[in-house]
């Protein structure tokens, strides 16, 4: 795991935390995500089986290279239309850096390609004036204030900022892209970075999140974010509303022992 700026001791360990699947359509750093979600305490299932997904608590959509590509894949194991049933169904879904950007409308990337058209927008080229492209490296995460959302029913919720508990404004997360995400609507705006341009690093979306950068990769905050997402998993999985107060993920990931 990349280490940050600054590396605490993390230690959550469980042997109950939720079962989350990752979509395994041989893109993107799966084993990584797998080894995160372990530490954590959650309990990953890496696959492509649709009824196994299913089955599962949460699920990650992880992702790296073009987009094209990558939605080809999905289509090929019909892993897409099978994400958009499990957003649909209200399962807590998580998309890392491709897997963010598949979530929209479409992108221009090599000509254009539909996405899975869970979150209204675009993706395009990241317009970074002198600096590089791709965008590889460390960056401070501005968490934005809820806005009004265009559409009262898939607004921001309290399981949105649950996502980012203990994180705090400025916390930085490991970036490696050449494509930013456009939402229409500014409400599913959940977080910012900056490379040249200010862009969105991160959306939520009914029971929809989505990161640009990779947690896997970005030490304690990342695992941090990870923690939070499994929480919200817990939460659904038992069948509490995503609005109600969310467990702390320390406390939800503390061995019976240990309570």
């Amino acid at each position: 795991m990349t280490r940050g700026p600054e590396d605490p001791p993390f230690d959550w360990p469980t042997d109950r935390g939720p079962v989350i699947g990752i979509a395994d359509y041989g893109m993107g750093n799966r084993r990584s995500v797998e080894k995160a979600l372990h530490r954590i305490g959650a309990r990953p299932v890496l696959t492509s089986d649709h009824e196994t997904l299913r089955q599962t608590d949460g699920l990650i959509v992880p992702g790296v290279g073009a987009f094209r590509q990558a939605m080809l894949r999905l289509h090929d194991l019909s892993l897409d239309d099978l994400i958009r049933e499990r957003v649909a169904s209200g399962v807590p879904t998580l998309g890392i850096c491709l897997g963010m950007q598949l979530a929209f409308d479409e992108s221009t990337e090599l000509g254009g390609a539909d996405g899975l058209g869970i979150v209204p927008g675009v993706v395009r080229e990241l317009r970074a004036g002198e600096l590089k492209v791709p965008h590889i490296g460390w960056s401070a995460v501005r968490w934005q204030p809820a806005s009004p959302p265009a559409d009262p029913a898939t607004g921001p919720t309290q399981a949105h900022g649950a996502l980012v508990d203990g994180l705090p404004d400025g916390s930085t997360f490991y970036h490696v892209h050449s494509f930013v995400a456009v939402p229409t609507d500014p409400a599913d705006h959940l977080a910012t970075a900056e490379h040249g341009e200010r862009f969105v690093t991160a959306v939520a979306r009914g029971s929809f999140f989505g990161v640009q950068f990779h947690p896997e990769k970005s030490s304690t905050a990342g695992l941090r974010l990870l923690a939070n997402f499994a929480a919200i998993c817990s939460a659904a999985a038992a069948g509490q509303s995503v609005d109600a107060g969310l467990p702390d993920p320390e406390a939800a990931f503390r061995p019976a022992s240990a309570a």
